[in-house]
Protein backbone atom coordinates (compact mmCIF):
# COMPACT_ATOMS: atom_id res chain seq x y z
CA UNK A 1 0.00 0.00 0.00
CA UNK A 2 1.37 3.40 -1.00
CA UNK A 3 1.83 5.84 1.89
CA UNK A 4 0.06 9.16 1.40
CA UNK A 5 2.34 12.17 1.61
CA UNK A 6 1.78 14.07 4.82
CA UNK A 7 0.39 17.57 4.53
CA UNK A 8 2.91 20.43 4.39
CA UNK A 9 5.74 17.89 4.61
CA UNK A 10 8.48 20.12 3.20
CA UNK A 11 7.55 23.00 5.51
CA UNK A 12 7.45 20.68 8.52
CA UNK A 13 10.84 19.20 7.68
CA UNK A 14 12.29 22.69 7.28
CA UNK A 15 10.90 23.65 10.69
CA UNK A 16 12.91 20.76 12.19
CA UNK A 17 16.11 21.87 10.47
CA UNK A 18 18.01 22.30 13.72
CA UNK A 19 17.66 18.59 14.55
CA UNK A 20 17.57 17.17 11.02
CA UNK A 21 20.12 16.64 8.27
CA UNK A 22 18.59 15.80 4.90
CA UNK A 23 20.84 13.78 2.62
CA UNK A 24 22.13 15.26 -0.60
CA UNK A 25 20.51 13.02 -3.21
CA UNK A 26 22.09 14.60 -6.28
CA UNK A 27 24.48 11.66 -6.69
CA UNK A 28 22.35 8.61 -7.49
CA UNK A 29 25.24 6.13 -7.34
CA UNK A 30 25.26 5.17 -3.64
CA UNK A 31 28.92 4.12 -3.64
CA UNK A 32 30.03 7.43 -5.13
CA UNK A 33 27.67 9.36 -2.84
CA UNK A 34 29.24 7.72 0.22
CA UNK A 35 32.67 8.87 -0.96
CA UNK A 36 31.59 12.53 -1.06
CA UNK A 37 32.16 13.21 2.63
CA UNK A 38 29.94 15.54 4.62
CA UNK A 39 30.75 14.39 8.15
CA UNK A 40 28.22 15.42 10.75
CA UNK A 41 29.81 17.93 13.17
CA UNK A 42 28.78 16.07 16.30
CA UNK A 43 30.37 18.49 18.78
CA UNK A 44 28.54 21.42 17.19
CA UNK A 45 25.26 19.51 16.89
CA UNK A 46 25.19 18.27 20.48
CA UNK A 47 27.40 20.83 22.19
CA UNK A 48 29.60 18.12 23.66
CA UNK A 49 31.94 15.28 22.71
CA UNK A 50 29.84 12.48 24.22
CA UNK A 51 29.60 9.04 22.69
CA UNK A 52 27.39 8.50 19.64
CA UNK A 53 24.68 5.84 19.42
CA UNK A 54 23.07 5.26 16.02
CA UNK A 55 19.63 3.83 15.29
CA UNK A 56 19.16 2.70 11.69
CA UNK A 57 15.51 2.75 10.65
CA UNK A 58 14.04 4.79 13.49
CA UNK A 59 10.46 4.93 12.19
CA UNK A 60 8.34 7.35 14.19
CA UNK A 61 11.04 7.76 16.82
CA UNK A 62 9.52 6.18 19.93
CA UNK A 63 12.66 4.16 20.69
CA UNK A 64 15.22 6.90 20.16
CA UNK A 65 13.20 9.50 22.05
CA UNK A 66 12.75 7.18 25.02
CA UNK A 67 16.45 6.28 25.02
CA UNK A 68 17.49 9.92 24.78
CA UNK A 69 15.35 10.80 27.79
CA UNK A 70 16.77 7.89 29.79
CA UNK A 71 20.40 8.56 28.83
CA UNK A 72 20.89 12.34 28.54
CA UNK A 73 24.70 11.97 28.46
CA UNK A 74 24.57 9.87 25.27
CA UNK A 75 24.18 11.52 21.86
CA UNK A 76 21.76 9.72 19.55
CA UNK A 77 21.63 9.91 15.77
CA UNK A 78 18.55 8.32 14.23
CA UNK A 79 18.47 7.41 10.54
CA UNK A 80 15.29 7.02 8.51
CA UNK A 81 15.13 7.17 4.71
CA UNK A 82 11.35 7.73 4.47
CA UNK A 83 10.78 11.41 5.20
CA UNK A 84 7.03 10.87 5.45
CA UNK A 85 7.72 8.74 8.54
CA UNK A 86 10.71 10.67 9.83
CA UNK A 87 8.78 13.89 10.28
CA UNK A 88 6.76 12.37 13.12
CA UNK A 89 9.96 11.39 14.93
CA UNK A 90 11.45 14.86 14.49
CA UNK A 91 8.35 16.61 15.75
CA UNK A 92 8.15 14.30 18.76
CA UNK A 93 11.75 15.15 19.67
CA UNK A 94 11.08 18.85 19.31
CA UNK A 95 7.94 18.61 21.43
CA UNK A 96 9.83 16.77 24.17
CA UNK A 97 12.64 19.33 24.07
CA UNK A 98 15.34 16.66 23.81
CA UNK A 99 18.77 18.09 22.98
CA UNK A 100 20.66 14.82 22.48
CA UNK A 101 18.86 13.54 19.36
CA UNK A 102 19.68 14.37 15.75
CA UNK A 103 18.04 12.88 12.66
CA UNK A 104 19.54 11.92 9.34
CA UNK A 105 17.29 11.43 6.31
CA UNK A 106 19.31 8.99 4.22
CA UNK A 107 19.72 5.37 3.16
CA UNK A 108 22.09 3.11 5.10
CA UNK A 109 24.26 2.74 1.99
CA UNK A 110 25.59 6.28 2.43
CA UNK A 111 26.27 6.26 6.19
CA UNK A 112 30.01 6.65 5.59
CA UNK A 113 29.31 9.97 3.89
CA UNK A 114 28.20 11.35 7.26
CA UNK A 115 30.07 9.26 9.86
CA UNK A 116 33.87 9.17 10.13
CA UNK A 117 35.48 5.80 10.77
CA UNK A 118 35.42 4.82 14.44
CA UNK A 119 32.90 7.49 15.46
CA UNK A 120 29.97 5.35 16.71
CA UNK A 121 29.84 3.40 19.97
CA UNK A 122 26.63 1.45 19.37
CA UNK A 123 24.22 0.70 16.53
CA UNK A 124 20.59 -0.30 17.04
CA UNK A 125 18.75 -2.38 14.43
CA UNK A 126 15.18 -2.59 15.70
CA UNK A 127 12.80 -4.75 13.67
CA UNK A 128 14.44 -4.09 10.33
CA UNK A 129 12.51 -5.29 7.30
CA UNK A 130 13.49 -8.98 6.92
CA UNK A 131 13.03 -8.87 3.12
CA UNK A 132 12.54 -12.66 2.87
CA UNK A 133 12.63 -12.93 -0.94
CA UNK A 134 16.02 -14.07 -2.20
CA UNK A 135 16.15 -11.26 -4.70
CA UNK A 136 16.31 -8.75 -1.85
CA UNK A 137 19.07 -10.38 0.21
CA UNK A 138 21.54 -7.56 -0.51
CA UNK A 139 19.02 -5.04 0.84
CA UNK A 140 18.80 -6.65 4.29
CA UNK A 141 20.40 -4.40 6.90
CA UNK A 142 22.47 -7.32 8.19
CA UNK A 143 23.78 -8.27 4.76
CA UNK A 144 27.61 -8.31 4.72
CA UNK A 145 27.76 -5.18 2.57
CA UNK A 146 26.06 -3.24 5.37
CA UNK A 147 27.98 -4.99 8.15
CA UNK A 148 31.21 -3.81 6.53
CA UNK A 149 29.93 -0.23 6.62
CA UNK A 150 29.00 -0.62 10.29
CA UNK A 151 32.41 -2.10 11.07
CA UNK A 152 34.07 0.99 9.61
CA UNK A 153 32.04 3.56 11.53
CA UNK A 154 32.02 1.62 14.83
CA UNK A 155 34.73 2.14 17.40
CA UNK A 156 36.86 -0.82 18.41
CA UNK A 157 34.65 -2.77 20.79
CA UNK A 158 31.55 -1.00 19.50
CA UNK A 159 28.37 -3.05 19.45
CA UNK A 160 25.31 -3.77 17.34
CA UNK A 161 22.08 -4.43 19.25
CA UNK A 162 19.48 -6.15 17.09
CA UNK A 163 15.85 -7.10 17.70
CA UNK A 164 13.50 -8.86 15.29
CA UNK A 165 10.37 -10.99 15.31
CA UNK A 166 11.53 -12.96 12.25
CA UNK A 167 13.49 -16.09 13.19
CA UNK A 168 14.74 -16.80 9.67
CA UNK A 169 16.07 -13.26 9.39
CA UNK A 170 17.60 -13.57 12.85
CA UNK A 171 19.45 -16.77 11.89
CA UNK A 172 20.60 -15.13 8.65
CA UNK A 173 21.88 -12.16 10.67
CA UNK A 174 23.84 -14.35 13.08
CA UNK A 175 25.51 -16.10 10.14
CA UNK A 176 26.34 -12.73 8.59
CA UNK A 177 27.85 -11.42 11.83
CA UNK A 178 30.07 -14.47 12.15
CA UNK A 179 31.08 -14.32 8.51
CA UNK A 180 32.09 -10.67 8.85
CA UNK A 181 34.22 -11.24 11.94
CA UNK A 182 31.96 -9.82 14.64
CA UNK A 183 32.03 -11.37 18.11
CA UNK A 184 28.60 -12.63 19.14
CA UNK A 185 28.14 -11.45 22.71
CA UNK A 186 24.63 -12.68 23.46
CA UNK A 187 21.73 -14.39 21.73
CA UNK A 188 18.14 -14.47 23.01
CA UNK A 189 15.39 -16.37 21.21
CA UNK A 190 12.47 -15.28 23.38
CA UNK A 191 12.82 -11.86 24.97
CA UNK A 192 9.62 -12.32 27.00
CA UNK A 193 11.18 -15.24 28.89
CA UNK A 194 14.68 -13.68 29.03
CA UNK A 195 14.12 -9.95 29.65
CA UNK A 196 17.08 -7.66 30.18
CA UNK A 197 17.32 -4.63 32.42
CA UNK A 198 16.74 -1.35 30.62
CA UNK A 199 14.88 -2.79 27.65
CA UNK A 200 13.06 -0.06 25.77
CA UNK A 201 10.06 -1.51 23.95
CA UNK A 202 9.59 -0.27 20.39
CA UNK A 203 6.24 0.27 18.64
CA UNK A 204 6.71 -2.95 16.67
CA UNK A 205 7.83 -4.91 19.72
CA UNK A 206 4.75 -3.95 21.70
CA UNK A 207 2.47 -5.04 18.87
CA UNK A 208 4.30 -8.30 18.18
CA UNK A 209 4.35 -9.30 21.83
CA UNK A 210 0.62 -8.58 22.09
CA UNK A 211 0.18 -10.98 19.17
CA UNK A 212 2.16 -13.65 21.04
CA UNK A 213 5.15 -13.54 18.71
CA UNK A 214 8.64 -14.29 19.99
CA UNK A 215 11.16 -11.47 19.96
CA UNK A 216 14.74 -12.40 19.02
CA UNK A 217 17.68 -10.33 20.23
CA UNK A 218 21.40 -10.37 19.57
CA UNK A 219 24.32 -8.25 20.72
CA UNK A 220 27.48 -8.43 18.65
CA UNK A 221 30.80 -6.61 18.99
CA UNK A 222 33.38 -5.28 16.57
CA UNK A 223 36.74 -6.88 17.31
Amino acid sequence: MRMHKKGHLEERLAACGDILTVADLSQKNMKLAAEQKEYLPFTDIFGNAGEIHLEIGCGKGAFVNTMAALYPDVNFVAVEKISNVLIEACEATAEKGLKNVHYLNCAAEVLKKYFPDGSVSRIYLNFSNPLPKLGYVRQRLTNPRFLKIYADILKEGGEIWQKTDDEAFFDYSLQSYEGCGYEIVSVCRDLASEPFEGNVVTEHEKRFMAEGKKIFRAVVRKV
